[in-house]
Formats: C-alpha cells, structure tokens, sequence
C-alpha cells in the first residue's frame, strides 16, 4: 500500500468522534431519523451500519426496549450505536450480555460515556493517532477487560477493512 493510501487512511478517521450521552437528542426520534442519526455517525467507520430491520431485530431480541409513541430516547438512541459497532465482532447473544453486565454494574450515562471514550482511545492508537492506549477509569473489572478487548478487535477491524478498500479502489483504478 503507497504512502498516500495510508494517509488517506489515517485521515478519514482523524476528527471521529462518538456523542456523548448528553449530547445525543433526546427529544424522541423516530425510526428512520434514528437510523439516519445513527448512520451518519458512524459513516467513517465504513462498514459499520445499522438499518431499520436490524433496529426492529434488536427490539425483537430484547437488546433493546421498544420505542415509546414510535420514539426513541437517548437510553435506546446509546445502546444501538454500542450495539452497532459491536455486532461487527460479537454475536447478539454476547452483546445481550455484556449488557446485561453493564446494566448490573453502571448506569447507562457512565457506561455509554466510558464506551465512547475506550473506542476513541483504542481507534485514535491502531490508526496511529497516540503512542499507545490511555487507561481509562480508576478501577479495571472483567466487564471493562472485556469491552477493552472487543473494542481493540473492532478497531482492528475497522483498520483492515479500511486497508482492503482501498486496495481494491487501487485495483479498480489501474484497470
């Protein structure tokens, strides 16, 4: 891969960022908006997506709540964005209880913001953003073992994917 491909890379990724749980709207949106809303964020990512039907299978599953009056609040708005960029490495049972953990041990704003700060961290590290990975938090538990970890996969994930397509964008170019 050139040297221009990588910067490419790396530069597609330089300003993400997750909102943080009070920032994401919680003036109750509907499907469409919340899968346009969830979308766009995670638009850098690639190959990281959430549509309708995955959202409704999420409620079906019990991952997540069912919307109130067809909206839905921050609460839900949160765990299908984690939800989302889990899915890429996790099967939906061990998401369901991951969440199951979190939800005995955090509350959803700590947890979501703890969520958003590891994934930046970890994503800023492997596209070569930092030196290496802060640690965040005071204490470690299995639960943030274990979310560190899917988290350090799903960045990997996304380097690679990125580092594919743009391998085969190269191919398509010089044909």
């Amino acid at each position: 891969m050139r040297q221009k491909q990588k910067e490419k890379i790396k530069k597609s990724i330089e300003n993400f960022r997750l909102p943080r749980y009070d920032e994401i709207p919680d003036v109750g949106l509907y499907l469409e908006q919340t899968t346009k809303y969830i979308s766009d964020l995670l638009k850098p990512l690639e190959d990281i997506s959430i549509t309708r039907s995955m959202i409704s299978n999420y409620i079906k599953q019990g991952l997540v709540s069912s919307p109130v009056k067809k909206q839905y609040s921050r609460d839900q708005i949160a765990y299908l964005i984690y939800i989302a960029i889990a899915k890429t490495v996790l099967s939906l049972e061990h998401i369901h209880l991951l969440i199951e953990m979190q939800q005995e041990t955090y509350d959803n704003p700590i947890a979501y913001n703890y969520f958003c700060v590891e994934f930046e961290n970890v994503l800023f590290f492997v596209f070569g953003f930092k030196e290496s990975m802060e640690q965040i938090g005071k204490e470690s538990s299995d639960l943030k073992i274990m979310l560190r970890n899917m988290i350090i996969t799903v960045a990997h994930k996304i380097y690679l994917d990125k580092c594919f397509n743009s391998i085969g964008e190269e191919k398509k170019e010089k044909k």
